[in-house]
């Protein structure tokens, strides 16, 4: 087998497959008004509220560069709110405004669309996720 051809490496397909799965989101997204990172921020929030820039950016493998202007974004859209920790100044406090809080209700379908969308089973999913999440944690 010859490693340097593109249909033999590992990373294409994956890479692809990435690419594919965030377009397939964006007519879902489009109707909340948020991009795919948008969203993701969004996810990390409705599942705990009152979060500092670094554990967000921790959770969603994001560096303070890229997080921040995005989440200066999702302020003027006035779905997140953004305040200085009282205890620490130089920390960032990212918090639900009303309208991030209702936006959940909005998105509760966007995962079902998704899986729609796809043509897979549920199951072959789960399997894809689980072989994802062992490699991820094996580098």
């Amino acid at each position: 087998m010859d490693q340097l051809k593109l249909h033999n490496q590992v990373c294409f397909p994956v890479y692809t497959l990435a690419k594919e799965i965030v377009n397939r989101y964006r007519p879902f997204l489009q109707d909340l008004d948020l991009t795919y990172p948008q969203y993701l921020v969004m996810l990390v929030l409705w599942e705990k509220d009152g979060q500092t820039v670094s554990q967000i950016g921790e959770k969603l493998n994001l560096d303070s560069g890229t997080l921040t202007p995005l989440l200066k974004r999702l302020e003027q859209k006035k779905i997140i709110a953004r305040s200085r920790s009282e205890k620490d100044e130089r920390t960032v406090i990212i918090s639900l405004t009303a309208s991030g809080e209702s936006l959940k209700d909005k998105a509760q379908n966007v995962p079902s669309q998704l899986v729609g969308s796809l043509s897979i089973s549920v199951d072959e999913l789960q399997k894809l996720r689980r072989i994802i999440d062992q490699i991820l944690s094996n580098i």
